[in-house]
């Protein structure tokens, strides 16, 4: 796609990769027809099936990207991420009142962490869910851990799988790169439509989506201004190809907080407790930042919070929506929040620059070429970020920006 002044910053012709995102792809399960486990009163459920609406079918994607996260090394990663981790458990401990002698269920629990420490925390019962096969070693660590009796481990799709009572506390780590991508945020609604009471807990309650312009001039010369002299030979025939090779994709890396430009936009606010499945499919942002400094602008970072709080009075009834209000707690999508609200009152796990990584880090929509801005220059735009009509967890993003004068479009897509 080229600028309305001739010059071409954006969109190259989609290549097809070997290696994608979908190799470092982190959430999921397989579904298994064979060993799909249910509570003792499957039958009565199965019989009440055709009364509910049918389930999405389980596409050849979906058991890919199942089959991914059978892989242990996947979930080593994740729960070697201490900030991740740590989180979550001091999470279920702040909640504890609302989890003791209640039922909850673990959407996606992978080797059943998280369902163990809810059982610490006195839960009567946790239903563990899980499509990959990964479920099977989760069995085996939760009767390592003597809490059978507590955990029951269900190896199949939320959309699937069958439990005879009404839930307490949903508890989910659903969140991928960008923090939608994956799309598994879709399967924490279904377990909340289905099964979540009036007034129950769902953790993490709300997650927002930042965007900001960056610099990065490290990146960019490590992986473009290379080719100018390599080993005293010009090679910088080679920067269009390497232009495209390193920056036609999003990236996922580690930024820090000086290589931001400006205070960051809210993309979009998520409340779990309200948010339908139909606003996942598209989201629509229009922005405008003022850059602090004269730098060199290379792209736009996006990184997310997510916050472990109990539901707002307004969203005591979980399938009625709420207003979100624009606040500091609950920022409007759009809104440029300059510090996240109350962090000594409210849990929040943050993958933002400035704070302690993650292994989601932040990810990277790079320009071609760079644009250099003055202090107080302003940067404006749009993005669209939207599900795959591919794969429903790739994600499509368009991206229109302009600065000094000239505009530009880059498209790629998350896959």
């Amino acid at each position: 796609m080229y600028s309305n002044m001739g010059y071409s910053n954006g969109h190259h012709q989609q290549q097809e990769r070997v290696t994608t995102h979908r190799d470092r792809v982190r959430r999921g399960g397989r579904r298994s027809r064979e060993s799909l486990r249910v509570s003792e009163h499957q039958q009565q459920q199965q019989q009440q099936q055709t009364e509910r609406k049918p389930t999405t079918p389980c596409t050849d994607f979906d058991v890919a990207y199942f089959h991914s996260y059978a892989h242990v090394g996947i979930h080593e990663e994740m729960i070697k991420d201490r900030v991740r981790t740590d989180t979550y458990r001091a999470a279920i401990m702040q909640h504890q009142s609302s989890i003791e002698g209640k039922v909850v269920v673990d959407v996606g629990c992978g080797t059943g962490i998280l369902s163990i420490f809810c059982a610490q925390a006195g839960a009567k019962r946790v239903y563990a869910v899980d499509a990959s096969d990964i479920a099977v070693q989760a069995s085996e660590v939760v009767k390592a851990n003597n809490l059978s009796d507590k955990v029951i481990v269900l190896h199949g799709r939320v959309e699937d799988v069958e439990i005879d009572e009404e839930v307490d506390v949903i508890i989910s780590e659903w969140m991928g790169y960008m923090l939608l991508y994956e799309s598994m945020l879709g399967s924490v609604i279904t377990a909340r439509d289905r099964w979540l009471k009036r007034g129950g807990l769902i953790l993490p309650s709300t997650a927002t989506l930042y965007m900001a312009p960056v610099t990065h001039p490290d990146r960019y010369g490590e992986s473009i201004d290379f080719w100018r002299n390599v080993y005293g030979i010009d090679m910088s025939a080679m920067m269009s190809l390497a232009k495209q090779c390193a920056f036609e994709e999003p990236c996922v890396e580690t930024i820090m907080g000086e290589n931001v430009l400006t205070w960051p936009h809210v993309v979009k606010h998520v409340d779990c407790y309200s948010i339908q499945i139909e606003e996942l499919e598209s989201i629509t942002t229009s922005f405008n930042f003022k850059s602090m400094m004269r730098a060199p602008l290379h792209g736009f970072a996006f990184w997310f919070d997510v916050e472990f709080s109990g539901p707002a009075i307004s969203t005591i009834n979980n399938h009625v929506p709420s207003v979100i209000a624009s606040s500091n707690n609950h920022p409007m999508d759009g809104f440029q929040k300059k510090k996240r609200a109350n962090p000594n009152e409210t849990l929040v796990l943050s993958t933002a620059p400035e704070d302690p990584p993650t292994h989601w880090q932040q990810t990277l929509i790079y320009f071609y070429d760079p644009i250099e801005v003055e202090q107080d220059q302003q940067i404006e735009g749009s993005v669209i970020l939207s599900q795959s009509k591919e794969n429903a967890r790739f994600m499509n993003i368009h991206l229109e920006y302009a600065s000094g004068g000239r505009s530009f479009v880059k498209e790629s897509v998350m896959r």
